[in-house]
């Protein structure tokens, strides 16, 4: 099998708080077939024999479904490939002789923990924020039980989906979460089940995501582009909505 050789220009910071750099390092004997995290995981063996102190980046699943192995290769969120998380990202996607750089999510909600590790729990305190449907659900029901239109369960699906990784976050130049919160407020606005907390829920999300420092959407559409699992910026569009219709309801009263 044919292999390549690959030079690596990485993100090495140590501790938050220190000055982070670029360190370039050889990957020989790269097989086409491996991802993404396996070619880390190869020369983090060079290092540790070395008796340096190996890349640090996260990673958990490695299946494209749980989105922790957030990093901007080549200068693009989750690499060049559409619809791949770097986990799934194959060295057949690129040239022998390349020069790849290999960095962090940059954003001032997500900060550096070490060389290629962000802190995202920005997002999980967004979805505490969000809570939990009041709904009784009890044991399990008759499918029919709830009538649920098919488009409807379609686009909350659609929703469903956003694995929370973060890169629309790293892709737009705002930092801006909006699509993910978007996802997760479409997801509940059209189930039946997500209605009693259906204002409060979208005002709750929005107010935590401005108090972590995510900047505003300006609508250009980078957040879909580099999104592992093609999330649509029309859940934005549902985001507005849903906080306009709260908003309103909140000074004016139910209707």
């Amino acid at each position: 099998m044919e292999t390549m050789t690959l030079k690596l220009r990485v993100w090495r910071q140590p501790k938050p708080d220190s000055e982070g750099k670029l360190v370039e390092y050889t990957a020989r004997n790269v097989s086409p077939d491996m991802s993404f995290l396996e070619l880390l995981d190869v020369v983090n063996d060079e290092i540790i024999k070395r008796g340096d102190d190996p890349i640090a980046f996260d990673s958990d699943c490695r299946e494209g479904i749980c989105g922790s192995c957030s990093l901007v290769v080549g200068g693009v969120a989750h690499g060049p490939q559409s619809a791949t998380t770097v986990c799934q990202l194959f060295m057949r996607h690129f040239s022998d002789g390349d020069t790849i750089t290999v960095e962090p999510w940059r954003a001032g909600a997500f900060p550096v923990v070490k060389d290629l590790v962000v802190d995202r729990s920005s997002f999980d305190r967004i979805q505490a924020a969000g809570g939990y449907v009041s709904i009784d659900a009890g044991s399990a029901v008759d499918a029919n039980e709830h009538l649920i239109p098919k488009e409807a369960a379609d686009l909350a699906m659609d929703a469903a989906t956003c694995i929370g990784c973060g890169a629309c976050v790293a892709a737009c130049k705002n930092a801006s979460a909006s699509l993910f919160v978007g996802a997760k407020v479409t997801q509940f606005s059209l189930l039946p089940q997500g209605q009693p907390e259906r204002d409060r829920r979208v005002l709750a999300m929005v107010e935590q995501m401005e108090k972590e420092g995510f900047g505003p959407c300006s609508n250009e559409g980078e957040c879909e582009a580099v999104c592992p699992k093609e999330i649509s910026v029309s859940h934005i569009q549902t985001l507005h909505r849903e906080y306009l219709r709260a908003s309103a309801r909140r000074i004016f009263g139910a209707a």
